[in-house]
């Protein structure tokens, strides 16, 4: 695999940690949701397991937001040092 070839790559993965982090989101907003139904029903299984599932999603989310954030300084790292970016504008034009 060439370096051009790694460093798409290295994008496609970037990408899938925004998509990830993105439907991590999704379900912290949708816990909140049925949290919200619950206000009505009060229904105190529903109180006390969304409470821990909401603990373990956000922290994943965390965990996914710093993966994110270390893996985009290592694509900016691998860019740089291999000269990308000059090569990509050459190819482009």
């Amino acid at each position: 695999m060439n370096n051009l070839e790694k460093y798409d790559l290295m994008q496609k993965i970037s990408r899938e940690l925004e998509d990830l982090k993105n439907s991590q989101t999704a379900i912290i907003k949708k816990i909140g949701q049925i949290e919200a139904h619950n206000i009505n029903l009060s229904d105190s299984a529903l109180d006390k397991e969304l409470a821990v599932i909401y603990e373990h999603v956000a922290e994943n989310l965390e965990k996914v937001e710093a993966l994110e954030d270390k893996f985009s300084q290592s694509v900016k790292k691998f860019q740089s040092e291999n000269k990308l970016d000059q090569q990509s504008e050459e190819t482009s034009s």
